[in-house]
This record gives C-alpha cells, sequence and structure tokens, in this order.
C-alpha cells in the first residue's frame, strides 16, 4: 500500500509500506497460510529521497498567486482610508485601522505618540527560534491631501492597481499582512521574531519617528524595507542618495519703486544671483544635485522687496559629500552688500551606501529569486527613505522589496498585479533567510 507524497509548504512527509508475497506459478491468488511454501524474504527497500528544498519555491509561488485577488483587496481597503501627512486625525485613523490588521494575525501592537504628526505604529512577532528580530520597515502617509479620491479612485484596469498610496507604499504594507500570515501557517508560528514599523511622517522627514526607528533597528539582525521597487523591472534598492533640506533667506532694504528706487535693494534681486550661482554646486557625475525648488518673496508689485527665500533640496551620493556642500552652502556671499543672508537646514537622510551588509542582503535576495528563475536586479536610486537612516548607523538593510509599478506621487500612481506573488515570495524567503 503506498500512501503517496504530501507537501505542505516546504515541509515534505513521505511513508511508504511495501508488502511483498509469491504468487503460485499457476495463477495469482495469494498463498494460503497453510501453504507449505514461505513467502520470499522482502528486500529491504531503498531510502526514498524527499523532496529537495529548493523545489518549495514554485509551489509556494503558486499559493502566494492564488491570494493575489485577497492581497489587491487589502490594497484597496488602505488605499481607499486616506492618510496625508500633515493631517493626524487622518493619519491616527490609519495607525489604529492597521494595528487592528496586525493584532488579527497575532501581533502585539504599540502605538508611539506624536504631537504633530499621526501616532506611530509598532507591532511584534514572536518566534519560534530565539534570535534578534528581522524589523519590517514602512510608511502609511501619502503625500495626497484629503479629498483625493474624488478625482483619482482607487480603481483596477489592465492588470494594475491605481489610487493615491497604492504604491507608495501601502502595497508593501499589504504584502507584510500577507506574507506573515504565510509564514505562520507554514511554520505553525513565525520562524523568527519580526517586528514592524509603519510610520506616519516619512514623505515629510520622519522628524517624529526616526528615533525609534534608529532604536529598533540597532535591536534587529537586519532591516527589509517595503518601499516600492525601482521601476518596472522590480529591482531592490541597494543604495539611495542622502537627502538635505535648506532654506536661504536674504534680506533687503524696501523702498517705495516709484518714488525711491535708487534707495531700495531689493531681496528677489539678490535672490535671483543666488540661485543662479547655487547652480554651480551641482556635480552630477558625483552624484551632488542642488535644487532651487521652491522661492518666496516680495509684498506688493509697487515695493521693492524686502525679503526673500528660497527651499533648497540638496541630494548627495556619498555621506563625505554632506559636509562638502553644507559649508559651500554656508560660505555664500552677498552680490549686493546691502543685502545680508541666512542659511539654515541640513541633511536630513545620509545616503544609503551599498555596503557588506547591503551586499550580503542582495546576495540572498538572488539566491530566492533563482528558485523560481527570476533574475532579480539591484539599482540605486535618487530618493531617499527611512532605511537610509538604519543603514547610516550600520544595520544591514535591503531597500524596495515592496510593489513594482509606476506614478508615485503622481495622478497615475499604480501597483503590477500580477508582480505581487513574487515579491511576497521574496519576502517570505528573506524573513526566514536572515541570520
Amino acid at each position: 500500500m503506498c500512501h503517496g507524497t504530501t507537501v505542505s509548504h516546504g515541509f515534505v512527509s513521505i511513508s511508504v509500506k511495501i508488502i511483498l508475497y509469491r504468487l503460485p506459478r499457476s495463477g495469482c491468488s495469494v498463498l494460503r497460510p497453510e501453504s507449505t511454501a514461505k513467502p520470499m524474504p522482502a528486500k529491504k527497500a531503498l531510502p526514498v529521497k524527499a523532496k529537495p528544498p529548493d523545489s518549495i519555491w514554485p509551489e509556494r509561488l503558486r499559493y502566494f498567486a492564488a491570494r493575489q485577488d485577497a492581497v489587491v483587496n487589502t490594497i484597496r481597503e488602505l488605499v481607499e482610508i486616506e492618510s496625508p501627512s500633515d493631517n493626524k486625525a487622518a493619519t491616527d485613523r490609519m495607525g489604529g485601522f492597521l494595528a487592528g490588521m496586525f493584532e488579527a494575525i497575532g501581533g502585539r501592537a504599540r502605538l508611539h505618540h506624536a504631537e504633530e504628526f499621526g501616532d506611530n505604529l509598532q507591532v511584534d512577532f514572536p518566534g519560534r527560534e530565539k534570535a534578534k528580530p528581522v524589523l519590517l520597515l514602512g510608511h502609511f502617509d501619502t503625500v495626497y491631501p484629503s479629498g483625493t479620491l474624488e478625482t483619482m479612485p482607487c480603481r483596477v484596469a489592465d492588470g494594475r492597481l491605481y489610487g493615491p498610496g497604492a504604491l507608495d507604499m501601502k502595497s508593501g504594507i499589504a504584502l507584510m499582512l500577507q506574507v506573515i500570515e504565510a509564514l505562520e501557517a507554514w511554520h505553525r508560528g513565525l520562524p523568527r521574531p519580526v517586528t514592524v514599523f509603519l510610520v506616519s511622517d516619512e514623505e515629510v522627514g520622519s522628524s517624529s519617528s526616526r528615533k525609534v526607528t534608529e532604536s529598533l533597528a540597532r535591536e534587529s539582525a537586519a532591516v527589509l524595507v517595503l518601499e516600492p521597487a525601482a521601476g518596472l523591472r522590480g529591482a531592490v534598492k541597494t543604495a539611495r542618495k542622502g537627502v538635505g533640506e535648506y532654506r536661504l533667506t536674504v534680506s533687503g532694504v524696501a523702498a517705495h519703486a516709484g518714488l525711491d528706487p535708487g534707495k531700495g535693494h531689493s531681496a528677489i534681486v539678490e535672490l535671483a544671483r543666488q540661485i543662479t550661482a547655487l547652480t554651480n554646486l551641482n556635480d552630477l557625475k558625483r552624484g551632488i544635485s542642488v535644487n532651487p525648488g521652491v522661492i518666496h518673496g516680495g509684498t506688493r508689485s509697487n515695493v521693492v522687496a524686502a525679503e526673500a527665500a528660497a527651499d533648497i533640496d540638496v541630494r548627495i551620493k556619498l555621506a563625505r559629500q554632506a559636509a562638502m556642500v553644507d559649508r559651500r552652502l554656508r560660505s555664500l556671499k552677498p552680490f549686493d552688500k546691502h543685502c545680508k543672508l541666512s542659511i539654515a537646514g541640513g541633511v536630513n537622510r545620509m545616503p544609503m551606501e551599498r555596503n557588506a551588509g547591503v551586499a550580503a542582503l542582495y546576495k540572498k535576495a538572488q539566491s530566492i529569486a533563482r528558485q523560481i528563475d527570476w533574475r532579480l536586479e539591484e539599482a540605486a536610486v535618487g530618493g531617499g527613505s527611512d532605511g537610509n537612516f538604519t543603514a547610516g548607523i550600520g544595520v544591514p538593510t535591503l531597500d524596495g522589496l515592496g510593489a513594482v509599478g509606476l506614478g508615485a506621487h503622481a495622478a497615475h500612481e499604480h501597483v503590477v498585479i500580477e508582480e505581487l506573488p513574487r515579491r511576497a515570495l521574496l519576502l517570505a524567503g528573506m524573513i526566514e533567510s536572515v541570520r
């Protein structure tokens, strides 16, 4: 009697029982017990080889593919709860909703209170092994103001899920939920401790959450960031630029533009000259960019402006470039000696550099992807994330493990639905493989 082979998400059990009897030449009936003929001794069964561990990966992919609609529904549910960074009530509503979802699959939720922004959500999951947790890092705030759903509704079309924050990064949160639930089912509990940390202010600098992020990272074996993948090729992010935010303020001398124009010293004219000078700080080959993105100034068209300011975005590729760019910005001199300059701000997120810890995690990710004939690429990107913080304090970090899509922060923001099972498979494998 052969009981066959059963496979359940990575666990293989084989039970084989073989009984051999000698049959008489003249017929096919089994010899009766009273017969003097003795049954042939059973041959020692050859050992049956279990499925190689690598063979579980296609099955796991099928598991997630069968649940693709469920994760799409979760993303839609999250997108339809608007959570702009600057609306504490809305982000608190989102955080509370997520706390309930993670508690429903066995997590212990804790909200870190923030005054100006939404409360930040930490969820702890115990594991069967005594090991440092893996930190799953992300955010639930979006750049879209309340009411955006009226003109940008969540919808599915041509294999894509559209909506404000769908890609960046509510799909990443949905993947966390699905993967944790899958690992608990496969292993009858998580194989190792997992900490989820979702922040409410990532899109505006993470001022309320950074200390908690760094504290949790120091207690973790590795950080897996569920920000979107790089482009439609689905590359993970092994390097990110550092981000700086500065404000250059010019103080001039006011005067009547018609009666006494010669007595005025325009802050706007001085700022225009400074903006031109700022372009000389760009060094794109070395990964340095300086962009005066917003300007303010003046009161009325018939007044020589006494005040003007520019908000400046700075990007750097290497940590050592931060001090150089800061020094050059603070050393700007006025063209008009009657005007005064002041500079405020600094580098908020140091670069996420491709160090040994990042490279080791990418190697693990490649190995998992190969099991389903997936050539997983890596990318260096100009945008920053909270992964910059964790990599910057020396904790191995891999970013871009979230969904595949296009249009983050834009009206066409969307997720490619058919890529969701592969992203779930990759995250599950990474949680299991980190040591």
